[in-house]
């Protein structure tokens, strides 16, 4: 049976790549393109492939997996697939493959752009130099990373190199993972902690979790008032992982100094949010959050990117790479890096 791959809102370079790539027509997969993302509110008028490559920009619920009759296998071109209705393609016997540690280096290196630019006012400052000629440094005091301790809340592929991250800028280091890696822990002579004991120990606390059931508002309104006073979060994760009413709070009352967030709870609607509610198509999303996500923006103590954390060349090529060898392996009856 032939095999139809369709990929979804590439840029061009990614497209050609994919389109020239030998595994692929090796394996006899025909290749289509879509110049939009897919979801309920873009469905193709093409039906006709049993593959879908789609980033975190899609959105695959049970509508949209039941609008495509002859899909059997998704390939997500990301770590995370909270994005997929999980339940919904188990029901319609469709696969779905992820790219299990593209990034690992890459966010953990993001996570400290962003400490770094909290800590030394970089953002500030060059604004300052930029915008109002000023050469000033008043205000513009940080403070240094060595000897300060930091909470690694994860340690998996990026949450470890974190870690080790961490450890270069001679800051102590503690832990926090449902499922410790002891071997790691000895290697690296790290301390795991509860979560809460973890918060209140730390100056500095950086995300690594993946999005599900377990780690919603895994920093909620019942624990951040736990946070060490003054404490700085660092979120490179998912938006939902923190409880953003939560957050809000804690950074208006002083309990955390500051935030750097390249997610937010609902940066989708905040992205295309004028498209939503002049449409009346707000769905599912919490527009109370929404709101709160615009009182993040204008706070001068938080620092926020648009979900770019994993956005390096070489971090996309292994994307691409991984996925395709996710369809290869699909195609020949051997699927690989499924989420199960």
């Amino acid at each position: 049976m032939p095999h139809k791959a369709v990929f979804f809102n590439l840029e061009p370079w990614a497209r050609e790549y994919i389109s020239g790539n030998e595994k692929l027509k090796n394996a006899g997969v025909a290749i289509g393109f879509e110049d939009h993302v897919l979801d309920v509110s873009h469905m193709p008028a093409d039906v006709g492939f049993d593959i879908a490559g789609i980033f975190v920009d899609s959105t695959l619920k049970k509508d949209v997996i039941g609008y495509l009759p002859k899909l059997k296998h998704i390939a997500a071109l990301s770590t995370g697939f909270d994005h997929v209705d999980l339940p919904a393609c188990a029901a319609a016997g469709v696969t779905v493959s992820t790219v299990p540690s593209y990034g690992e280096n890459t966010v953990a290196e993001y996570a400290f752009g962003l400490i770094l630019a909290l800590s030394r006012k970089i953002c500030d400052t060059h604004c300052r130099v930029r915008e109002e000629g000023s050469f000033s440094l008043d205000g513009l005091r940080g403070f240094d990373l060595a000897g300060k301790t930091i909470g690694v809340v994860g340690t998996g592929h990026i949450g470890q190199h974190a870690v080790r991250i961490a450890k270069g800028f001679g800051m102590n280091v503690t832990a926090y993972d449902p499922y410790p890696n002891e071997k790691f822990a000895e290697e690296q002579g790290l301390k795991y902690l509860t979560l809460n004991d973890l918060l209140a120990a730390s100056d500095i606390i950086t995300l690594h979790v993946p999005y599900m059931p377990a780690t919603h508002h895994l920093i909620n309104k019942d624990n951040i008032g736990m946070v060490k006073k003054g404490a700085y979060l660092i979120n490179t994760a998912r938006g939902a992982v923190v409880e953003t009413d939560a957050l809000v709070s804690a950074l208006k009352s002083g309990q955390l100094g500051g935030a750097g967030l390249d997610v937010l709870e609902e940066e989708g609607m905040v992205k295309d949010e004028l498209n939503a509610l002049v449409g009346g198509k707000a769905g599912e999303h919490d527009l109370k959050t929404v709101l709160e996500d615009h009182v993040l923006i204008d706070m001068p103590n938080v620092l926020i990117t648009p979900h770019n954390a994993f956005n390096t060349k070489e971090a996309f090529q292994r994307i691409l790479d991984t996925t395709i060898d996710n369809i290869v392996a699909f195609v020949n009856g051997q699927p690989a890096n499924l989420v199960k």
